[in-house]
């Protein structure tokens, strides 16, 4: 094992920006439907200098409780689908093991930019469709098919690059499922859950993560989740979906800036 992974990041300055961290990631994680981890990894490794692996076991640790707090509190106001998040997190939790077992074989600069070429089509479409807050979602025997296919997709990619599933599955529920975007955020959130914590105990076999660092940030999360879903009721959807596109613009150049620098090395 390195000397990263085992590293303790402790004194003031790292709780302080642990703190800070899980503040800014519980208010999105609210805001968006999103776990946070698309803020957490990126921050832990600049601020604090985590190894890779390790902010990223940490990270889905953390949000176990952030979103469970966000669940809880998008179903105060019947927004979150229960039956079509298992479905989702079965899908995933399969698909993140086809993923790592075929990590090795897929280049990992194509899967970036093919990423980034997803994400640049969800931001037009954003703008071209926005979702009825009062939408329901129906759940048939064609719709549960396609839950799976999009839980397996997304947790393969979850799998290969580390990208948390709220990214993949918040647009995808409403632009081709037509969902309200409280009910695609609140449902994202409970599909996290048992992703998250199947992840969380095979990242602690393994070492990977800072349980401190996590228990910081996550705690820290949960007082600003609530506070970012109560914001995502107040916002109508089109300026959600303008916010909302904005927050995918910074995840596509921060996974462009990753599949450049992979692209350097490997020249």
């Amino acid at each position: 094992m390195n000397d990263a992974a085992t590293r303790p990041f402790r004194g003031p300055r790292a709780y302080t920006t642990f703190i800070g961290i899980g503040l800014l990631a519980g208010l999105l994680s609210g805001l968006f439907g999103v776990g946070g981890g698309t803020v957490i990894v990126p921050l832990l490794v600049l601020f604090l200098h985590f190894d890779q692996r390790l902010a990223a076991g940490t990270s889905l640790a953390a949000i176990v409780p952030t979103a469970a707090v966000g669940v809880i509190s998008y179903a105060a106001s019947g927004s979150v689908a229960w039956i079509p998040a298992l479905i989702l997190a079965a899908g995933a939790v399969v698909g993140a093991q086809i993923g790592t077992r075929l990590l090795p074989r897929i280049s990992q600069t194509a899967l970036r930019w093919g990423f980034v070429g997803f994400l640049l089509v969800v931001i037009v479409s954003l703008f071209l469709v926005i979702p009825s807050r009062d939408a329901p979602f129906d759940l048939t025997w064609i719709s549960g098919i396609a839950l799976v296919v999009v839980g397996v997709g997304t947790g393969v990619l979850a799998g290969l690059i580390g990208v948390g599933g709220g990214v993949i599955v918040v647009p995808v529920l409403m632009l081709a499922f037509g969902t309200s975007d409280l009910v695609a955020k609140g449902t994202s959130l409970l599909m996290m859950i048992p992703t998250a914590v199947s992840g969380t105990f095979g990242n602690l076999r393994n070492r990977n993560v800072d349980l401190l660092a996590a228990a910081l940030i996550g705690v820290a999360a949960c007082t600003t989740t609530a506070l970012g879903a109560w914001l995502a009721t107040l916002i109508d959807p089109g300026t959600g979906n303008i916010l909302f596109a904005a927050y995918l613009v910074v995840i596509a150049v921060q996974m462009a800036l990753k599949a450049i620098r992979g692209r350097e090395k490997k020249d």
